[in-house]
């Protein structure tokens, strides 16, 4: 894939907070981080085939109905888009916008039978791991060159990401980055000096967690991370990726087992959870969570989540970039995803109203301000004054950690294939393989690599 600009360096520079009231919604974010890890009905979906001229698509073909707009969110976020919402049809009162609200499993299932019915959204909120799902099935548009919908000023890796075999299908919502958060409290009682994120090596978080572990009885000292996000991380400082560029699988199987054997020796060291506490911290809520208590030093999260770790945890928290294999910050394998993307239906190309949301959605700074950096940080430098002048602390922390890291990250990963959307629940469940000991390291890598890569040749 290609090189993703960095994020502007005036990103840093923050103007003092205007007059606007922050938001009249009292609802958390904390519950965004839970539900992450949901499948839709990816069976459903494959029934679909592709798409036929009966797809109605939002009903509103020519502006003379209604256009549905599918979300995914928790009430924070369904009311955060109801005021987005009331925005565009403020500046156009013949508009008239459904939403369709859900969560993030239940969303993939109504979804999944929706376009297996020729009767998807206008507008879909859309995620990496099944872009190329619906893309390839023909439920999306190309958003390529629509009349009415301005790409010029948003960041091109941002387009690469959404882009499939040469076809736009997703506009980035915002980018977002994995890392690691660190709690200064805990380092603070553990006698350990937060370490330098740009030098700090795979060897100096292990033994920084072991010594957070030791320090007190009821401390963990790193909540490990077991998602595809983080093995991505690790693949890309091996100058491999998940994927390939062909559909396949990107990485040699020893690169892997390497992954595997890192993890149990976390464990062993006692770096951090035995194996059925590893399993447990999987299950909870933030609040619940080990890192969210005050009882972790360290955890890894996406950043664009950091201020509902701050408004849980109460804590000082420090946003840190992954640990490296040479202690090289340029190659610690960092990327910039989109946190999700903005789709159309395939049928509502030909809705004027719905592109000219899509739009709003996209390039309005009005849009950008309600929006804030919940979805991530902006990816259109059309937006972003917008959205950095109503920001607060945490989520100017946020933006400033995602332009530190800009200049190093130079590449994008592949964009999952069709048929790898189950892949993060795949890898969790060899990850407790291995944790409990039930395969060895090489054993979960082999099975983990036949596993998906006959669920994408099937697909």
């Amino acid at each position: 894939m290609g090189t993703p600009t960095a994020f502007p360096r005036t990103i840093r520079r923050f103007p003092q907070a205007s007059g606007r009231r922050r938001s009249r919604y009292a609802v958390s974010r904390r519950s965004l981080l839970a539900g992450g890890f949901g499948l839709g009905a990816a069976g459903v979906l494959a029934a679909c085939g592709g798409q036929t001229a009966a797809s109605t698509s939002g009903s509103a073909v020519g502006g003379g109905g209604d256009v549905r707009f599918a979300w995914w969110g928790n009430d924070y976020l369904n009311r955060q888009t109801d005021e987005v919402i009331a925005a565009f049809t403020s500046q156009h009162p013949d508009a008239a916008i459904d939403g369709e609200p859900g969560q993030w499993g239940s969303y993939w299932d109504r979804l999944a039978t929706q376009a297996a019915a020729g009767d998807e959204p206008a507008i879909i909120n859309m995620d990496q791991k099944y872009i190329s799902e619906y893309g390839g099935r023909g439920v999306l548009a190309d958003l390529t060159s629509l009349e009415g919908l301005d790409l010029g000023t948003i960041d091109p890796g941002a387009l690469e990401a959404g882009t499939v075999d040469g076809t736009l299908y997703g506009i980035s919502t915002g980018q977002n980055s994995y890392c690691v958060l660190a709690n200064r409290a805990v380092f603070d009682d553990a006698g350990v000096e937060i370490p330098d994120d740009t030098t700090w090596t795979w060897a100096d978080y292990a033994r920084i967690s072991r010594e957070i572990q030791a320090s007190r009885p009821d401390t963990i000292g790193t909540v490990y991370g077991v998602n595809e996000a983080y093995l991505v991380t690790w693949l890309r400082q091996h100058g491999e990726d998940l994927y390939s560029t062909d559909g396949g699988l990107g990485y040699r199987t020893q690169t892997l087992t390497q992954m595997f054997t890192h993890l149990l020796d976390l464990m062993e060291t006692r770096a951090g959870f035995d194996a059925s506490g590893a399993a447990e911290e999987l299950g909870v809520a933030l609040e619940q969570s080990a890192f969210g208590t005050n009882k972790a030093g360290l955890t890894w999260a996406w950043a664009n989540q950091f201020s509902s770790f701050v408004a849980t945890t109460g804590s000082d928290l420090v946003m840190l970039r992954p640990p490296s294999i040479a202690g090289s910050a340029a190659e610690n394998g960092a990327y910039f995803k989109p946190t999700m993307f903005w789709s159309l239906g395939a049928a509502a190309a030909a809705n004027p109203t719905a592109v000219s949301f899509l739009n709003f959605l996209v390039n309005d700074p009005e849009a950008a301000a309600i929006l804030r950096v919940d979805r991530g940080a902006p990816a259109n430098s059309a937006t972003e004054s917008a959205v950095i002048d109503v920001l607060e602390a945490p989520d100017r922390t946020f933006l400033d950690f995602m332009s530190d890291i800009g200049s190093e990250i130079t590449s994008t990963p592949v964009v999952p294939p069709r048929g790898s959307s189950d892949t993060q629940n795949v890898l969790a469940r060899y990850v407790e393989q291995v944790l409990f000991k039930q395969s060895t390291p090489q054993e979960a890598a082999e099975a983990f690599t036949s596993e998906v890569t006959g669920v994408i040749e099937s697909a």
